[in-house]
């Protein structure tokens, strides 16, 4: 199966969110995760009634929520959209069997994926309708808890937790759970291994490819996860990228692990190399487990810094990961709303080869 190049099939018209990217820069929501632990919900909040009785430990399993307590994803949804948002994403950064086996929920993947993209849909349209702004919904696809580049055997470099197959089964069914639930978009995000991202691209459209008319934008993003400038699997900037360019992305970025000023200069480099869309969403700084937030940027801090990179022409979408509110993306929102979206760079036509780095012929 061979990817088709293009964001969408030639003769389509342009995609509601790329006439929009056309126009300014696109405002995406803020941490999911970080914003629910504010709610200080036990193990009974997270069970409910439905799994009252499940023999294991459910607390932490945010994904669930969209079942057991779906006012709460509403609410965090509702707010980001209230400070700017103009894209939210779906509350399925685990939402697959892979990842739910850890709480012997994996028969549940596909439910929790409608839910949690009929949830985010339904706020999307419900501010929309109140304002005359459109609103869209990303599907998230989070990394999962196993990799298919890493062995966790010192002693067998070879071995793995998962197979190929395994990853493409269940990224396949949660792409189907997240399109039947009405995202607009794909968001393939926190890529830490390409390998798994590879593979979840694969599955996207390998969906497309059998379900003729399905098809919508994908986006993806990856993380650096440290000061290396490298993502966990050993891959520079340029590397990821070119290792995921031959699907048809609307556009590429990074998100998490890192804060703004230790993100700033991989958004530059990416921005300068990519000839689709960026996106970034960093961090509200590294952790801090002693200050009040875990996180040492408020919104009047970090949106300054955003800012600059607006001005610098780097951006194309804007939003924040890990201790970001409400309060940052509107912070952001307001301090972007003047600057013009990042152009297309025109990039030579070349062989290029990715490994751990990028080599051109």
């Amino acid at each position: 199966m061979a990817f088709i190049k293009g964001i969408m099939p030639a003769d389509a018209p342009l995609h509601p969110l790329e006439l929009l990217l056309r126009e300014r820069i696109v405002i995406l929501d803020g941490a999911m995760g970080t914003t629910i632990q504010q709610y200080k919900l036990d193990e009974a909040a997270y069970r409910g009634e439905r799994f009252k009785s499940h023999p294991s430990d459910l607390k932490g399993n945010n994904d669930l929520l969209c079942l057991t307590r779906p006012q709460v994803i509403e609410e965090v949804h509702t707010a980001y959209l209230q400070a700017g948002a103009d894209l939210i994403e779906t509350n399925t950064f685990n939402a697959t069997t892979l990842s739910q086996a850890d709480y012997g929920l994996e028969h549940l993947a596909y439910e929790l994926n409608t839910a949690a993209a009929a949830i985010a849909r339904r706020c999307a349209d419900k501010v929309a309708a109140q304002d005359g702004r459109r609103r869209f919904v990303a599907g998230a696809i989070g990394p999962l808890s196993k990799t298919l580049s890493i062995s966790r055997d010192v002693n067998d470099p070879g071995a793995r937790d998962v197979t190929f197959d395994q990853v493409r089964t269940a990224y396949a069914e949660q792409v189907q759970g997240l399109l039947d639930g009405g995202v607009d978009v794909i968001l393939v995000e926190t890529i830490f291994d390409t390998l798994n991202a590879k593979t979840a691209l694969f599955a996207i459209q390998e969906h497309f490819d059998n379900h003729p008319g399905s098809r919508v934008p994908i986006m993806v993003s990856g993380t650096i996860t440290d000061l290396s400038g490298r993502t966990l699997t050993g891959q520079t900037v340029e590397a990821f990228y070119t290792s995921v360019s031959h699907a048809p992305l609307l556009s590429i970025g990074l998100n998490c692990a890192l804060g703004p000023k230790e993100m700033r200069p991989h958004i530059e480099e990416l921005s300068r190399i990519a000839p689709i869309y960026v996106s970034c969403y960093p961090n509200a700084g590294l952790p801090e487990p002693l200050s009040p937030t875990g996180f040492p940027e408020t919104p009047e801090t970090l949106a300054p810094q955003l800012r600059e990179w607006a001005a610098q022409g780097w951006l194309n979408i804007i939003g924040g990961c890990c201790g970001t509110t409400p309060a940052h993306i509107k912070a952001i929102a307001e301090a972007v709303k003047d600057c013009a979206p990042r152009r297309l760079p025109v990039i030579e036509r070349r062989l290029r080869l990715s490994g751990l780095e990028m080599l051109a012929a």
